[in-house]
């Protein structure tokens, strides 16, 4: 599937936003709490994208909504530890299982982390960038922080006409070769899992190369 033109990128909104402080113990706010059923996917530490492929039973693909150079926001800077004027590649998509969008995912690849060995970054097309990452032999990932994102009404996609005004996410940080990544997701409404990630999914990034 192509990417939007610069004319259309120049329209293209961002379907969530961060709403407050990410949240790294859930403790933290006793009246955000996310539904029991979803908190296993939130705070699941191995390959989400592993994880949705086994729970669709393979029926499972991503759709690029942009994929683009530009300045990431002030809060994706300062966790990355970036200088305010610093380009990245930030790639919008929607991971798709059983024929529903499941997981709207963002991620940051700042330009001076993909160079060299990781340069492949740049040209991910619809490949999901979390089994490539898992793939990589000494990956390093984060602190999974939650939030509870907001619908941005500017955005029209049709596929997210019937979402709600929020939906849960999550953050992480991974490190490849030494250079960070910042991935965010958050789950839609047609996600409704009734079980679980399953144990062979769950093998944390430190331990894993699939």
């Amino acid at each position: 599937m192509p990417l939007y033109s610069m004319a259309e990128l120049q329209l293209y909104q961002s379907p969530f936003e961060p709403s407050g402080e990410w949240l790294n113990r859930l403790q933290e706010s006793r009246h955000r709490q996310p539904p029991a059923a979803l908190l296993p996917w939130l705070l699941h530490p191995g390959s989400l994208t592993a994880a949705l492929r086994e729970l669709a039973d393979g029926d499972f693909h991503v759709r690029i909504l942009k994929q683009h150079w530009q300045n990431p926001r002030m809060d994706e800077r300062r966790e990355l530890a970036l200088r305010d004027r610093c380009r990245a590649l930030v790639r919008e998509v929607l991971l798709y299982g059983r024929g529903q969008p499941w997981v709207y995912a963002r991620s940051v690849l700042p330009e001076s982390s993909l160079r060299g060995r990781s340069r492949y970054l740049r040209n991910l097309d619809n490949r999901p960038l979390g089994e490539l990452l898992f793939s990589e032999a000494g990956i390093r990932r984060g602190p999974i922080a939650l939030n509870r994102l907001h619908r941005n009404p500017r955005c029209d996609l049709p596929e997210l006409a019937g979402e709600g005004d929020s939906a849960w996410g999550r953050r992480s940080a991974f490190w490849l070769r030494g250079k960070p990544l910042l991935v965010t997701e958050a789950f839609l409404s047609a996600f409704r899992p009734q079980r679980a990630p399953l144990a062979r999914a769950e093998v944390s990034a430190e331990q894993t190369g699939g």
